[in-house]
């Protein structure tokens, strides 16, 4: 926050800093810069869902993937001379319920880790959610769900599934590494019940996002989808944990503006 500022004072930027009240509108404001992870933006962007006024978010949180998405590893310094120049260029979101998401939804084991995790204090990048999946590996029992989109309906027990409108998860999982954030899709990503041993073999794999043609994953883009289970769903939504008995989750296209 205080590069940022400093950078913005430089650069004779005008600039009104919010940090916990903020405003119901931005009525006169050009351009609006936020700074956080993955959990920061969906809550700005379920408090403005109608806002109209490009945006720019700089990495400040122990998730980033969406940030990391729109500008790679740009320090604060690149992205910002970046963004004087970038265009304002519209972004997909989804809808999960009754809330937005950015980058994800992520029900079944992802759920179970993003439970645990609310209960800790969070590590920068990845290191939080390696350690937890480590811990969950052993003792996770894949759920069955009911999955129908379109014409399709799947059902059995599964290990995940994600819907993702960004690349990445869990600070630099690559769960939906096809995924795009502005082609008006989400990625459906499913993985089918597996022994521990087999979880530790493709967890690597699922990482490095080179999972995509194994047997046991299910990938095709969606408008809509709804996930049903005999249990409450254990859910993340851009890594914030959530239940709900059923997720109804559809596409909300170009719905906000970025400057990328």
């Amino acid at each position: 926050m205080a590069r940022l500022e400093g950078l913005l004072h430089q650069y004779n930027i005008p600039k009104t800093v919010f940090i916990q009240d903020w405003p119901d509108s931005f009525e006169g404001f050009s351009d609006l810069y936020l700074v956080g992870g993955d959990g920061t933006l969906n809550y700005f962007i379920n408090k403005y869902p109608d806002i109209s006024i490009p945006l720019v978010i700089f990495k400040g949180g122990t998730g980033n993937d969406f940030h990391w998405l729109l500008y790679g590893e740009m320090d604060t310094l690149t992205q910002f001379k970046k963004v004087q120049e970038m265009p304002a260029r519209p972004v997909d979101c989804g809808r999960c319920n009754n809330r937005l998401f950015i980058n994800g939804v992520g029900a079944g084991f992802e759920g179970a880790v993003a439970k645990a995790l609310s209960t800790q204090k969070k590590l920068p990048g990845k290191t939080s959610y390696l350690m937890t999946i480590l811990q969950k590996i052993f003792s996770y029992r894949s759920r069955h769900f009911t999955i129908t989109t379109g014409d399709k309906v799947i059902t059995g027990k599964k290990l995940l599934v994600d819907i993702s409108n960004g690349r990445r998860a869990g600070g630099g999982f690559h769960v939906a590494p096809e995924a795009r954030a502005n082609d008006g899709w989400l990625d459906l990503v499913m993985a089918d019940s597996l022994t521990s041993l087999r979880r530790l073999i493709y967890l690597p794999v699922i990482e490095k996002g080179k999972h995509l043609g194994l047997s046991i994953i299910t990938h095709f883009t969606v408008k809509s989808v709804r996930i049903q289970s005999l249990d409450i769903i254990q859910y993340h939504l851009d890594g914030e944990y959530a239940e709900a008995p059923e997720l109804d989750i559809q596409i909300r296209e170009q719905a906000f503006l970025f400057r990328y």
